[in-house]
């Protein structure tokens, strides 16, 4: 994720940023032609343009500028021009109308190095190589078969989880943010790598941390990417670049060592393969268009890595805190639950496609807290016209899905939680419906979308069927802080402490 957090940028060592460069301007600033119309730009200072308009919570400071100046900006960040929209009709022209001409990536250190230097299929630029990634991870690692042959996983998993809750004693609450995260980690663990993984490699001994850091570094402003040629002194001065490469090293020993073990002559290969068993299948395919190495493997499962468990169990205490604070849509989202399901002290994944109302809850939930506030960067590789005005090449993009989804002039009451909004789609993007928007579209949509939307959906229908959720003592629903810590990518943790009650099936009516 190229966004620059400014909760990880000392601001700025100011005066340093100022001198170097104000000697970057001077000595290797390229002419250019005049646009003929651009879009509105908000004033900016010299040297750092409008990055000190961003403020803690980038996607609500650009929301409000965007209120004042149009749902498509130009900022100037640094030395680079960045186009933010904020409009689902200006979003559908970068994400579908002019997709080809918006698709790539830009350049950013953090990605680079943590993905083998773009190796991935999130953060590299638009190339035949990324084509021919892209069809191998829809053809070979995302199909609908493949997400359904790791149901026993997802089942597994998910029932020591409702065990574990069971046995808390009564009236105690369980932290659902940490049970949540230890959830989607042993799966995605499980599902790409085979088996169950507590971060006792990684320094901090905790997976948790361990992405938060890999995630803090993916999105963390770089001096090096906004100001060339002697931004890299901020990056070393900040300590920033010390903190990646300490990242990349812990990473890339945890990968090397789930190679070798998987490829291991004494490992029991078990009935299901993983993801990295495939991939490493791939890798002896001679007659592939290109050959799958090592870096190639890492690199793809460091995606699934930051994709996976991140953004599912951010959802998940989403959704939760939402129905905590709403009991009206929590009682209805669990009628209709059990209504379905009956006695069965389960539900399943194969009957989550009738839990219409449990749907619009989840559609609900990416609608006001979408797991990324803005969608990854792009970057325009031809000139186009986005909202009537220019966009030339190597201009980075923006879509500000937060503020999207947010928006009074689309949406009936935007801050409040209700799902019944989508029993008609307020809104048909892309022949689809919004809520998919935060995981992107076209060429860059999520392929992992089933994946993730499966372990979200049948995560929350279980904690509803099996459970009632109160609040603890002495805490009423208006405490629960909706607060938002983020960058420009992804909100940080929240912690969201319940009461499970064990439901009473005596009383139970069908």
């Amino acid at each position: 994720m190229d966004f620059f957090s400014p909760n990880h940028l000392p601001w700025f060592p100011a005066s340093i940023i100022l001198l170097f460069s104000s000697l970057s301007f001077l000595f290797f600033t390229k002419k250019s032609k005049t646009p003929t119309n651009l879009p509105p730009t908000p004033p900016t200072l010299p040297i750092i343009g409008n990055l000190h308009q961003l403020g803690k919570l980038p996607h609500r400071s650009l929301t409000q500028l965007s209120k004042k100046h149009g749902p498509v900006m130009l900022l100037k960040l640094g030395q680079v021009s960045c186009l933010v929209v904020s409009s689902p009709e200006t979003a559908k022209q970068v994400l579908k109308t002019h997709d080809l001409e918006c698709c790539s990536r830009p350049f950013s250190h953090g990605p680079k190095r943590l993905c083998y230097n773009l190796l991935d299929l999130a953060f590299g630029p638009y190339s035949n190589y990324w084509r021919e990634m892209r069809k191998l991870c829809v053809s070979e690692l995302f199909t609908v078969k493949r997400v359904h042959s790791f149901r026993h996983i997802r089942e597994e998993e998910l029932g020591k989880m409702i065990t574990h809750i069971s046995q808390i004693s009564p009236n105690n609450p369980v932290n659902l943010s940490e049970l949540v995260f230890s959830l989607t980690n042993s799966i995605i663990c499980k599902v790409a790598l085979g088996k169950s993984y507590e971060g006792k490699q990684f320094e901090s001994g905790k997976f948790q941390e361990s992405i938060d850091e890999a995630m803090a570094m993916l999105s963390s402003f770089w001096g090096s990417d906004f100001f060339p040629y002697v931004g890299w002194f901020v990056d070393v001065f900040t300590g920033l670049h010390w903190r990646l490469e300490k990242c990349f090293r812990e990473f890339d020993a945890f990968f090397e060592r789930v190679i070798e073990e998987h490829l291991g002559p004494n490992r029991i290969k078990s009935e299901h393969e993983d993801i990295t068993d495939i991939l490493l299948g791939l890798s002896k395919d001679e007659t592939a268009s290109f050959r799958l190495t090592r870096n190639h493997i890492k690199a793809i499962l460091m995606d699934i890595f930051i994709g996976g468990i991140d953004t599912s169990s951010l959802t998940i205490v989403w959704a939760m805190t939402e129905l905590a604070k709403n009991p009206r849509v929590m009682k209805k989202v669990q009628a209709e639950i059990r209504s379905y399901i009956g006695r069965k002290p389960k539900v399943h994944e194969t009957q989550l496609d009738k839990l219409n109302y449990l749907k619009m809850v989840v559609k609900e939930t990416f609608r006001l807290h979408p797991p990324i506030t803005f969608l990854i960067p792009r970057e325009s590789m031809q000139h186009c016209k986005i909202g009537g005005y220019d966009v030339y090449p190597k201009t980075r993009i923006l879509v500000n899905a937060w503020a999207i989804g947010r928006d009074p002039e689309i949406w009936n009451n935007p801050e409040e939680f209700y799902p019944e909004r989508f029993e008609k789609s307020e809104i048909d993007f892309k022949g689809n419906n919004f809520e998919l928007l935060p995981f992107g579209a076209g060429r860059r949509i999520c392929p992992g979308l089933t994946m993730g939307a499966t372990t979200v959906e049948f995560t929350l229908a279980n904690l509803l069927h099996c459970f009632d959720w109160e609040m603890p003592y002495g805490m009423e629903r208006k405490d629960i802080s909706l607060e938002e810590e983020a960058g420009l990518s992804v909100y940080k943790k929240l912690s969201l402490d319940l009461v499970p009650i064990k439901y009473d099936w005596e009383g139970f009516e069908s």
